[in-house]
């Protein structure tokens, strides 16, 4: 679509970045890199997403996985009727058993197992 949209044929009007960007809800430096991809490798490299090369480390191995599932399947604390994702985050952190971890992390955790603190 965005190459689409950027033609200069003949038989197309001049469309500037910015209003190819509203209509199509996406950043001008995306299309300026899908422009420059096009140009430099070619119509199919345009058309396909790389592959990351971002490496991201592992924050819960096996073990933090199995106390944070212990954790989450114990009695919440005094006060809650219930464990948050907040509220295991920093339990486990207190425990000792991370030195930190978001509650992304631990929903991600507890939805891979198909564990959910608000049941």
């Amino acid at each position: 679509m965005i190459l689409l949209n950027c033609d200069e044929g003949e038989f197309s009007d001049k469309v500037k970045n910015e209003e190819v960007a509203k209509v199509l809800k996406i950043g001008v430096r995306t299309i300026d890199r899908v422009k420059k991809r096009f140009v430099e490798e070619g119509f199919e490299a345009a058309l396909e997403n790389r592959p990351t090369s971002r490496v991201y480390d592992r924050k819960a191995d096996g073990e933090v996985e199995a106390h944070l599932i212990a954790l989450s399947c114990s009695e919440a604390p005094e006060g809650y009727s219930r464990w948050s994702l907040r509220l295991l985050a920093d339990k486990m952190v207190e425990l000792n058993y991370v030195d930190e971890i978001s509650y992304e992390t631990v929903r991600r955790v507890l939805k891979k197992t198909n564990l959910n603190p608000g049941k």
